[in-house]
């Protein structure tokens, strides 16, 4: 087993925005991570940058068995995370739901609601068994509110504060479940949806100093709990 140091961080969707920014704050911070993403350019980059122990793999996240085969080797290598954060998502092109077309929509569902529940099947039983652990699953202020044009976006988020709340009441004592809407940062989704004026708002690296430290710091006594984080 990997001689890790600090938490042990799995986290998706780590080739851009959010999720790269955080790959940067956690290993500043000493905690090991455990990437994955879809770019390989950009996953190259991060193992040139952060040699083990961190690990970063080419993993579709909507597909159960690349996510199953990415578990199996995380498990054996490092045990059960300590956290697990299931960030990777995508937006759609914003228009009226009835414009949306099916294959779009599926892709939506695909990524953004089955990918949490893959990477939660095949990591948090090992997390279940050892009985301690965090998972935070992304949200968005489109999962606890609407506006138009996002109808498909909106949809997925709601259902990950749903799913994330029964999540929460089915874990044993001593471990935490948590839906994390990250505000409104200038990323590549936002601004599909929100054009020049995503400009306005604050960077994934600027967001990322805050999150990582309220990421860090949940723990059992915050299970079931809406969380925000400001940038």
């Amino acid at each position: 087993m990997s001689e890790a140091a600090g938490k042990i961080i799995v986290l998706t969707g780590v080739t851009k925005g959010l999720g790269r920014a955080l790959v940067d704050r956690f290993v500043e911070s000493g905690q090991t991570v455990i990437g994955c993403g879809r770019s390989q350019e950009a996953l190259d980059e991060l193992r040139s940058r952060y040699a083990a122990p961190h690990h970063f793999s080419t993993v579709d996240v909507s597909s159960d068995d690349s996510v199953r085969a990415w578990a199996e080797t995380v498990l054996n290598e490092y045990g059960p995370p300590d956290i697990l954060i299931n960030n990777a998502a995508i937006m759609n092109e914003k228009a009226p739901l009835w414009e949306v077309g099916a294959e779009e929509f599926a892709r939506m569902t695909a990524v953004n609601i089955n990918g949490p529940a893959n990477v939660i099947r095949h990591f948090v039983p090992a997390m279940v068994e050892r009985a301690t652990g965090v998972i935070v699953n992304y949200s968005s202020g489109w999962g606890r509110a609407t506006g138009p044009g996002v109808a498909p976006y909106c949809a997925t988020k709601w259902a990950i504060e749903g799913l994330t709340q029964a999540l929460a009441q089915e874990l044993p004592e001593g471990m935490a479940a948590v839906p994390l809407n990250p505000g409104i940062i200038n990323t590549d989704m936002l601004k599909i949806s929100f054009g020049k004026s995503a400009e306005r708002y604050g960077t994934p690296e600027e967001w990322s100093h805050a999150a990582a430290e309220l990421i860090l710091g949940i723990g059992p006594q915050d299970n079931g709990r809406q969380l925000t984080a400001a940038s």
